[in-house]
């Protein structure tokens, strides 16, 4: 049995964090806001939920399921090295668009999927978002649809498609963008973008002082 939350009303917000964390502490899932589009989420180290997520988008372990934090000193537990790249990029554009692919800390327990030791981490930027993972820790965080179907900028689009499948639905107002986070690669050498959305390859190319091109792999 789903429940709907609202976290639109201040007053409300603490009280549908509460449930929405429970949730995500019993090994449940949840579908929250995001700044890009709604995301289906867990426990990023419930080895369990993770398979139910991939389960309820229809997905295989060769479709990984990214991860959200919820401060930037969250991230340097969770990777092998943090370089001076992936601090620029944090510094920049977090909490904000960008997820970045990085090899994860090899001592970590969780199973994202087929990542051949590598993670995409994210910081959104939307407040119930932070609220949520501050209060879970990481969570395994991917877009609240369907694969294949179109991603969900409003609870009720999300709770159409994935239905009795998630505990909680928190009902966050409209997507900020409605445009999926920018990728960009940092596990492989030289700075890749694999999807371009929320932030340009503009903008990241002048923190990391290349060019479009450079990043998009055409030169």
């Amino acid at each position: 049995m789903s429940q709907r939350v609202d976290a639109t009303d201040p007053n409300d917000r603490e009280r549908a964090i509460e449930i929405a964390a429970s949730a995500v502490d019993g090994g449940r899932l949840v579908v929250l806001p995001t700044d890009t589009v709604y995301g289906i989420g867990c426990d990023a180290f419930d080895n369990q939920a993770v398979e139910a997520l991939l389960r309820a988008k229809g997905r295989g372990p060769d479709m990984p399921v990214p991860v959200l934090v919820g401060s930037w000193d969250t991230i340097q537990g969770l990777v092998r090295d943090y370089t001076y790249n992936m601090r620029l990029l944090v510094e920049a554009f977090w909490p904000g668009g960008l997820s970045m692919v990085v090899h994860q800390a090899p001592s970590l327990p969780w199973n994202l999927g087929d990542t051949r030791g590598t993670v995409m981490l994210r910081m959104p930027e939307h407040p119930i978002a932070i609220e949520l993972l501050n209060q879970t820790g990481p969570m395994a965080v991917s877009s609240a649809n369907i694969s294949g179907q179109p991603p969900a900028t409003n609870v009720q689009m999300a709770e159409d498609q994935l239905g009795a499948d998630v505990a909680v639905y928190i009902n966050g107002g409209n997507a900020t963008h409605g445009v999926a986070s920018t990728i960009v690669d940092l596990s492989s050498g030289r700075p890749r973008i694999l999807r371009e959305g929320a932030i340009t390859a503009e903008q990241i190319g002048r923190v990391l002082g290349m060019s479009p091109a450079e990043l998009r792999g055409e030169i």
